[in-house]
């Protein structure tokens, strides 16, 4: 489970990237998430309305006029989303949820506050904003699907290890 806290470090930095990998992986098949209560992930519905409020997210991101990720109703949302992709994890590893809030809220704070402060420093040392921004965008792309490679991979191995027998 420790890449429950990739995935929320990517939710802190963009909200809705983590969670719109999750729908894109559990629509493709990849996340077994039929018969749990985490089943509206694998629908249509949800992979165009995170993906569309995820690139929303990086449109928005980059102008001027977008109020700071550390106000507290925006770092609540963060928290919010980590925590709820925390818990997607837990129930597809079949894990306790404590463990997916409690790396939720944890990954949610490093990305937030940690993406923040890294944020501003590349923004000094190139002197604009939007090339980091758009760094950013991509690293949180990068961390969200790199976690969920590993999730996938991490239950593959327990669930079903025969999948992982190659002949010789």
């Amino acid at each position: 489970m420790f890449w429950t806290i990739l995935l929320a470090t990517a939710t802190g930095m963009r909200t809705m990237t983590a969670i719109a990998g999750i729908c894109w992986v559990a629509y493709l098949g990849y996340l077994p998430v039929q018969g749990t209560w985490a089943f509206w992930t694998a629908k249509l519905v949800s992979v165009i309305v995170f993906t569309l409020l995820a690139l929303g997210e990086y449109v928005g991101d980059t102008l001027p006029s977008t109020p700071s990720r550390r106000d507290w109703p925006l770092v609540l949302a963060r928290v919010g989303f980590g925590v709820l992709v925390g818990v997607i994890v837990a129930t597809v590893l079949e894990q306790p949820k404590a463990g997916g809030v409690i790396l939720g809220v944890i990954g949610a704070l490093i990305g937030t506050y940690g993406g923040y402060r890294v944020r501003m420093w590349g923004a000094r040392v190139v002197g604009r904003d939007l090339p980091v921004a758009i760094v950013e965008s991509a690293l949180a792309v990068f961390f969200t699907v790199t976690a969920l490679m590993h999730v996938y991979l991490e239950n593959v191995t327990y669930s079903h290890p025969s999948l992982l027998n190659m002949p010789r």
